[in-house]
């Protein structure tokens, strides 16, 4: 059967309403019998003269209108309308006005004694059509009034009031937090972060505490941090520890295209928060509502998102300081909020949520391997070493990924094994296997892998070597993977290393084909911002030492003249030079080493560190992070990373790369 739906009502009353009106006309003119006919408008004088003629078969009158109906014989049709029967109906009328009833009664008297006319004579007071004609005109009006609020209705989201409460808050309210099922237990590593919301729990379940000792609790507590590391969780585990009602609301939900539209729901959300306090507000992307407003006025100063900003300024710092309610926002771009709303008394904390650490992968680790069925072999602290850099949710996608991989191949557990190549899946992209290169094509790429393994091997500072491919994965034809320090600070000579590494690839290409490629690409990408920021930024150039240049302040215009942009463009050519030929001299010493690895690369596509030890020996240096964890280089336990330069702490791992084209 189909499902009820209102639309069968409207249609059905639509219906109705055209058989009304489209039979309106039929239903007066069969009044005397059966049949239906046309009506002609006549005078009185035609209407006298056709009775004396006899051609009236019955007269109904209208006392308050003073209007007749004459029914004609069939016999007379043709000559009172003018057409036969087919044309006009079989019962067909004239309507007459008259003026007074006891003329017309007189007549039709004289008439009837006459002998011209024989028929009934009714009276007709029209009071059930007129009633019918009223409310058909009202059921029209009615009609387009319910047309208009059925739109209304659907422009207003079907929700009550419709359009009219397009002003009113979209936040999602949980009655009690802990409804949410979601505590502090499920928010792994962070604990910097949950050690300074603990105090907003505990004001929450005893305000007292802090009160009577003339104690204020933060209004308002700004969660920052990279994308995925759990700033929404913290906030849910927030309210549920405290259970408490939560408002949950995203700052994209106050922006409209109406004028007040999203200060009215500023407005409107505050007020339903203070009449359930003790609460917590939580929104979630304030950036899209709070960026800093425009200091030129030509420039859109007093636009509805500033309008906005300006009603949550307002209401924020509207609270008395026993109120109970306190807000909670996250955002990962906390450099483009208005200075107003991070000032004391609206978001009086800053609190910084970073990528997790080495411990806290691992814990996040357990609480994401929970619903997944692992066998014996899956090593969770080797799991936690291969992903620095990675967030909370890249740690939950691996974990998915290994689940998809080893259901893809029909295993009923998930091994150790899945979880590397879940690691490769998303750092380095999907594998291609069908992708043909030609012999020289792939020797190419083996000599430019080889030349980044070469570099990174004798270099003191540059990150350690985990494999080494030529097997295309993504958008690169070949990669080497590197396992980066975990560092807090990066040092010129660790930064000027890791350059070197990067120049290995083309002046690989350079010196053992004679030729280079776009292979080399992302490689010069990365040295050159890398370059640029040690000279602009980090002040380590030697005609521009100790300056910095970086100023967010400056929106349309850099903070220094022509002159210095040419020293600093000089700085960088000089320093990326000096990389390359500092690469090329390392390759040129290691010659024979070299060319075994890349000879190694093209019979295996894929070699490990132990591979490169056997050929180049024990590397010279020892890396920070093998002589803090113990790290050792096997086949099936080393994992590549991200494709990104690792230069401060809690970067993701890094790739040199090969790509097609770019």
């Amino acid at each position: 059967m189909p499902k009820f739906n209102m639309n069968w009502i409207y249609i059905t009353i639509l219906v109705a309403l055209g058989i009304l009106f489209f039979t309106n006309t039929g239903t007066e003119a069969t009044s005397s019998g059966s049949g239906s006919g046309i009506a002609k408008q006549d005078n009185y004088f035609n209407f006298k003269e056709w009775v004396m003629k006899g051609a009236a078969k019955e007269v109904v009158i209208n006392k308050e209108e003073n209007e007749l109906r004459m029914y004609v014989k069939p016999e007379f049709i043709q000559d009172v309308f003018h057409n036969d029967v087919k044309q006009t109906g079989t019962n067909p009328f004239l309507e007459v006005e008259f003026g007074s009833v006891e003329t017309l009664e007189a007549f039709l008297d004289e008439a009837q004694k006459a002998g011209k006319f024989n028929g009934h004579i009714t009276f007709d007071n029209k009071k059930s059509s007129d009633m019918y004609n009223l409310l058909f005109n009202l059921s029209s009006i009615l009609f387009f009034v319910f047309i208009m609020i059925f739109f209304f209705r659907r422009m207003g989201g079907g929700g009550s009031g419709g359009v009219f409460s397009v002003g009113k808050s979209k936040a999602k309210m949980y009655e009690k937090g802990n409804d949410l099922g979601i505590t502090f237990k499920d928010v792994a590593g962070q604990v910097g972060a949950k050690e300074e919301v603990q105090e907003i729990v505990d004001f929450l379940k005893n305000p007292r505490k802090y009160t009577d000792l003339g104690g204020k609790i933060p209004k308002g507590a700004l969660l920052v941090g990279p994308p995925g590391t759990g700033k929404t969780l913290l906030a849910k585990a927030v309210a549920g520890e405290a259970g408490v009602p939560f408002f949950s609301m995203s700052g994209s939900d106050f922006v409209e295209m109406f004028v007040g539209v999203g200060a009215s729901r500023v407005r409107d959300l505050f007020r339903q928060a203070k009449e359930k306090a003790p609460c917590i507000i939580f929104i979630d992307e304030i950036d899209a509502v709070g960026r800093a407003r425009s200091k030129n006025p030509s420039m859109g100063g007093n636009d509805e998102r500033e309008n906005t900003l300006n009603a949550l300024l307002t209401e924020m710092d509207g609270f008395g300081t026993n109120s109970g309610v306190i807000i909670m926002a996250a955002t990962n771009r906390a450099d483009m909020l208005d200075s107003a709303l991070l000032r004391a008394g609206r978001f009086d904390r800053q609190i910084n949520v970073d990528l997790p650490d080495l411990n806290e992968r691992k814990e996040i680790f357990i609480v994401h391997l929970k619903p997944i069925k692992v066998d014996n072999s899956v090593d969770i602290d080797l799991l936690a070493r291969q992903t620095p850099g990675f967030s909370g949710a890249d740690i939950a996608n691996v974990c998915n990924e290994a689940a998809l991989i080893a259901a893809r191949r029909a295993a009923k557990t998930v091994c150790r094994q899945d979880f590397l190549d879940a690691v490769d899946r998303i750092i380095g992209g999907l594998e291609k296997k069908t992708k043909v290169m030609t012999a020289h094509e792939k020797r190419t790429i083996a000599l430019h892998e080889a030349g980044h393994a070469t570099i990174s091997w004798f270099c003191e500072h540059a990150n350690p070597l985990v494999k080494v491919s030529i097997v295309p994965r993504g958008k690169a034809l070949g990669a080497a993977w590197y396992l980066p320090e975990e560092r807090q600070i990066t040092t010129k000579e660790e930064m000027l290393d890791e350059m070197c590494s990067l120049m290995g690839g083309r002046a690989a290409e350079e010196l053992f084909t004679g030729h280079i490629s776009t292979g080399a690409m992302n490689d010069l990408e990365r040295a050159t911002k890398s370059a640029y920021g040690m000279i602009a930024y980090a002040g380590m150039g030697e005609m521009l030492p100790n300056i910095c240049y970086y100023n967010q302040d400056y929106q349309f215009q850099r903070p220094y003249s022509d002159t210095t942009a040419k020293i600093i463009d000089d700085e960088v050519l000089k320093m990326v030079n000096e990389q390359y030929e500092r690469a090329k001299q390392i390759l040129l010493e290691h010659k024979e080493g070299h060319n075994a690895l890349a000879e190694l690369l093209i019979s295996r596509e894929v070699i490990f560190a132990e591979d490169v030890e056997k050929i180049f020996g024990k590397r010279p240096w020892v890396s920070r992070s093998q002589e803090i964890m113990g790290l050792e280089m096997e086949n099936e336990t080393e994992k590549p990373s991200e494709d990104k330069p690792a230069q401060d702490a809690g970067e993701t791992p890094q790739i040199d790369s090969t790509p097609t084209e770019k």
